[in-house]
Parts: C-alpha cells; structure tokens; sequence
C-alpha cells in the first residue's frame, strides 16, 4: 500500500483530532475511577463511555456535517448519508472498570453505496452496504494513534506499519476474545484450546480493536472472534487490510461488517488457519501437534530450505 504523507489524507486528520480528544477524557475518567452499571444482564457501561460518545458525535457533526454517525452507546444520526461513521468510544468497557490500561477510541468510516434511477428502476433508494474508506484506533494508555484510508497505508503515530512477516502459525502470537454475554453459549473456548497448543500463545486483552491494530503492527499475527459489531470492527479491519495483512470469515470468504465472525492475519497464515478452522467445524481429526523436538526439525528443515 502506499504510504500517502498527512497532507495527503481526506478525513484521517479531523478524526485523528477528535480520537485524540476523546482519548484525553478517556484518561481523566480512567484516573479518576467511574462507576459501572450494566446494560442487559451481563455488559458494563460506565459514564465515560457515555460521555465521550457524545463528545465523539459532537465533533464529528461539526466535521463533517453530512456524515452519518452510528455508536455502541446508542448514536443513530444521519442515518441515510452516504459515509457513516462507526463509533466504539471506549472499547475494552470491562478493563476500563477494572482498572486494566487496554482500551481505545475506535472510528471507522464507511462509503455507501447508493443505488441509481436505471439500476432500480423506481427511483434512488436507500444507501447500500459499501467500503470502509477509513479508520482510526487510539490508546490513550500508550498515546499510540493507529491510522489508515484506503489505498493509502497504515500508520501508528505517522509512522508507516506492516504486518507481521512470520509465515507459521507455530511461531505466531494470535489473539481473541469472549462476549460477556451469553458466554457459555460461545464455541470458541475449543478454539482458543486448539490454537494455544499449535501457536506461541494466544492472547486475550479485551479490545477488538486494540488486537486488530496490534495485527496490523506485526505485534500479532492474527486475530479471530465470534459475534462482533460493526462498530468494533470498522477502523480495524482497514488497518489490517492497509498494512498488507487479510481479513476475511472463519470460511475465507469476504468480511461483512454485519458478519459473526472475523478472522485477520499478516496473509501468510491465513490459509493455515482457514484450514485449521473448517477441520474443527467439520469434526475432521485434526493433524497431530508436533512435540518441542519435531517442532526445531522442523524449523531446521525449513531454514535448509531457504
């Protein structure tokens, strides 16, 4: 992808602005301590996450007055508008509560598509599902900025950013998550079993969006969860795809942003992993995991190979 200078970005610099700026009411929240409640029966919610979403709706209203913004917390304006944005203000709610630093400001923006007189026959409709064209992830914690628009690269802090280079899932680090709700319905504890023993470890810190950059960034090589939002996904999955890495369903097929599952990687584990995932679904025996010894043969064979 190309590495586009700031000046070069359409909406990347205002959002920036604005995540940065929600990021630091973030913070004085986070130093202060907050009280929770839920909404639902299991998922918290805090006065921050309120807050700053309606800081967030504020400034990007301001921003970009035609833009349609669509937040975890309830924000639904502009609704019909070609972009919308994906708002998440403070994914990692849970660790926010506890007092666990790892959570961020996610935005992501989409471009919808808008059927024409000849294409319906009737008349201009509804906007379509379309492209996300950008995104931005921050962690006040690290004051770390995670940008991308299409077609013009991932960055962390201005700097460009790739996936990761490892081509094994033995000697990758991969992470996911659980849904606070309805936990025990989820499959994906025999998942997260099955990948522990065939990677170096998975990881689960509580932020999709936090693991998707973090992919992006070559920190990790890939990322599944089951049962995401949109608004948890949307900045992610660009950052990924801008950084040279995949996205894509548990299947390999094309992502959704109303899609149940969401599998991101440096690209070269992820046919690994695609494979690994329809031989779990189908109940097919899986392929034995190598002991530590058949594990340094074969890395050797493969470094003899190079």
């Amino acid at each position: 992808m190309s590495g586009a200078s700031p000046d070069q970005l359409i909406w990347v610099p205002k959002a920036s602005a604005i995540a940065r700026e929600a990021g630091a009411r973030l913070r004085e929240f986070f130093s202060q301590g907050v009280e929770t409640e839920y909404k639902g029966d299991v998922d918290l919610v805090t006065v921050a996450d309120r807050t700053v979403e309606k800081l967030i709706r504020t400034r990007l209203g301001e921003a970009f007055p035609e833009h349609g913004v669509y937040g975890e917390e309830g924000t639904r304006e502009r609704m019909e508008g070609e972009f919308r944005w994906y708002v998440d203000p403070l994914d990692g709610t849970t660790n926010f509560a506890h007092g666990f630093p790892q959570f961020c400001v996610s935005l992501g923006l989409e471009q919808r598509r808008v059927q024409t007189l000849e294409e319906t026959g009737s008349g201009r409709v509804g906007p379509q599902d379309g492209t996300i064209v950008a995104g931005v992830i921050y962690d006040p914690m690290r004051d770390e900025l995670y940008t991308a628009e299409r077609g013009r690269g991932a960055r962390l802090n201005g700097k460009p950013i790739h996936t990761s280079p490892i081509a094994f899932l033995a000697e990758s680090l991969v992470s996911t998550g659980f849904p606070s709700r309805k936990r025990h319905d989820s499959p994906n504890i025999h998942f997260y079993h099955e990948f522990t023993l065939r990677s170096h470890g998975v990881r689960r810190a509580g932020s999709a969006a936090l693991d998707l950059a973090y992919v992006a960034s070559g920190r990790l090589e890939a990322f599944w969860e089951f049962n995401l939002n949109p608004w948890d996904t949307a900045a992610g999955i660009l950052l990924v795809q801008e950084a040279g890495g995949q996205v894509t369903d548990f299947a390999g097929g094309a992502f959704q942003l109303n899609s149940r599952e969401v599998l991101a990687s440096n690209g070269l584990i992820h046919e690994e992993l695609v494979g690994l995932f329809k031989d779990m679904f189908a109940g097919r025996n899986l392929s034995p995991i190598p002991t530590p010894q058949e594990f340094a043969q074969q890395r050797a064979e493969r470094a003899a190979a190079e």
